[in-house]
């Protein structure tokens, strides 16, 4: 079976990577559809997102919908086909997270809780392989006074670059050991084993993932010189000016739908005299379902 992510099928890559740059988004804006209520799409309002998706794998919706609750990203997932939602311990009661400032508990200590800026990333990077977050929507309830902004990269047309400045990367960045997440214990979350797996991987049907974290600490990156010359080639990539990255912040009643796509945060601000900023973040085990 013909598969572009393969990397002795040249043919099927080239014939895909002309698809690719031809159709790709050419601004953020490209990106954005304007819906009435995402918990009910009309098929206009379903059928733009996943145009958009299947270009780049994700789509930004546009709503007047400014209220706090948590149906909203999970209705608008499950027109998608996104139903398993990853109930990680730090989530709420329905699987869905609360992406806000807390100052006290467990959740404190961990970057996305807090206001200061998140490096480029892909969602669940340290779950084991039956646990890949395949999906994710992040909902704006209310956004910061200040900051907050996420630049946003299809993970496909990361690997497209990549294997362009040289195959190589690609072949170094898909081998089973080339990141590994250390052990961590937890007094909350017990012992979470060492986690090794490659950056790009398919799944059953052919599809590419994307596992990957720009953080430096508690990680541990392959030491052979292809591994680290791919790994240098992608932060590269990720600190470039190519125009395959998209900048912009989600304002109240927008949200992002994507296949787990790369993407970063900057550090914000509240203002003490508003309520602060807040977004849902719902990650699947799924990956969007789209029509052939």
């Amino acid at each position: 079976m013909n598969n572009p992510f393969d990397l002795n099928d040249t043919a099927s890559y080239l014939q895909w990577r002309q698809h690719k740059l031809a159709n790709a988004p050419k601004s953020l804006d490209e990106l954005v559809v304007e819906v009435r209520d995402p918990r009910t799409l009309t098929p206009h309002e379903h059928a733009a997102l996943a145009e958009r998706i299947l270009r780049c794998n994700m789509a930004i919706y546009a709503s007047p919908m400014h209220e706090a609750d948590t149906d909203i990203p999970r209705l608008l997932g499950a027109q998608f086909g996104l139903v398993q939602l990853d109930a990680n311990w730090l989530a709420g009661e329905d699987g869905i997270s609360e992406i806000r400032v807390f100052d006290n508990g467990t959740r404190q200590h961990y970057i996305p809780y807090t206001d200061r800026p998140i490096k480029w990333h892909t969602d669940g990077y340290y779950n084991p392989p039956e646990r890949e977050i395949r999906a994710m929507v992040l909902h704006c309830v209310r956004n910061a006074s200040h900051g907050g902004e996420n630049q946003l990269m299809d993970h496909e047309m990361a690997y497209l670059l990549l294997r362009d400045e040289n195959p190589q990367h690609i072949r170094a960045l898909m081998q089973p050991d080339a990141m590994t997440i250390p052990e961590r214990v937890d007094e909350t979350d017990g012992v979470r084993p060492a986690q090794s797996g490659p950056v790009f991987s398919l799944d059953a049907h052919g599809n590419l993932h994307m596992r990957y974290t720009a953080r430096t600490r508690s990680i541990a990156w392959k030491q052979d010189a292809a591994t680290k010359a791919a790994v240098a080639a992608l932060e590269r990539l990720l600190a470039s000016d190519t125009p395959h990255i998209f900048k912009g912040r989600l304002e109240p009643g927008m949200g992002l739908l994507c296949n787990n796509v790369l993407h970063d945060r900057s550090a914000f601000s509240d203002d003490p005299t508003h309520p602060p900023r807040l977004l849902y973040r719902a990650r699947y085990l799924d990956r969007i379902n789209l029509p052939e």
